[in-house]
């Protein structure tokens, strides 16, 4: 998950439209001989409305067994990400054959799908998913990953689950940026504190001064 070259790639995709990104979902996935092709799908429709331009999501697929087109190796249908809406048609799917060691990213907006394994043994690999973080997560990782586990976690790691704001103050636990509590159990009478973009914080310290120095203007009158 904190893999520095797939992290970076990430961030650097999705970091146009958010102020950090925040993992989505792990997971373990086997697909057992004689299982047919999955439907082609695109991850990121888990989010209502209509898209925009953006990009929503990260996948990173990281194969434990080979991938090949008999074993049911991921089917991806390059260029998909332009149109939101298209399906499948006549187009022909690439099947991601890889070696273990290897990784597979592809947009949440991609149709993809595992394809049939015809052969004669488990096709396994790990998925780990990255979005927005304004975003809310297909897994929640509150729940997941309570404050009494997360707290053994490398401190990257858990602002990468959520253990952190998102500026302007998303996320917050009762004025407080959530890492709080993975330092101590009592939250209880801290003050509240703003997680302010920085364009925000010197508007907000422009207007604060102009009324300061009209009220001193008044008193000084």
């Amino acid at each position: 998950m904190l893999h520095p070259i797939i992290r970076g790639i990430a961030e650097t995709v999705l970091g146009e439209w958010c102020d950090r990104i925040v993992l989505n979902l792990t997971q373990a996935i086997e697909i057992h001989p004689g299982a047919l092709a999955q439907v082609p799908h695109r991850d990121q429709d888990l989010w209502g409305g209509v898209k925009t331009g953006m990009h929503y999501q990260i996948n990173v697929i990281w194969p434990i067994d080979p991938f090949t087109l008999e074993s049911g190796a991921t089917l991806v249908w390059p260029g998909s990400h332009h149109d939101a809406a298209s399906q499948p048609g006549d187009a022909r799917p690439v099947a991601a054959e890889m070696p273990p060691g290897s990784a597979l990213l592809f947009l949440g907006s991609i149709l993809h799908g595992a394809g049939a394994n015809q052969s004669d043994h488990v096709r396994r690999a790990v998925i780990t998913s990255y979005c927005l973080g304004w975003l809310r997560t297909f897994e929640n990782q509150y729940l997941v990953y309570p404050p009494a586990i997360a707290r053994a976690f490398d401190p990257d790691l858990a602002a990468l689950i959520g253990y952190a704001q998102h500026r302007p103050n998303l996320g917050n636990v009762e004025g407080q940026c959530p890492s709080v509590l993975l330092h101590r159990d009592d939250i209880d009478g801290l003050p509240a504190i703003d997680a302010l973009l920085p364009g925000q914080a010197d508007m907000l310290d422009a207007y604060v001064a102009e009324q300061e120095a009209a009220r001193a203007g008044l008193i000084g009158g």
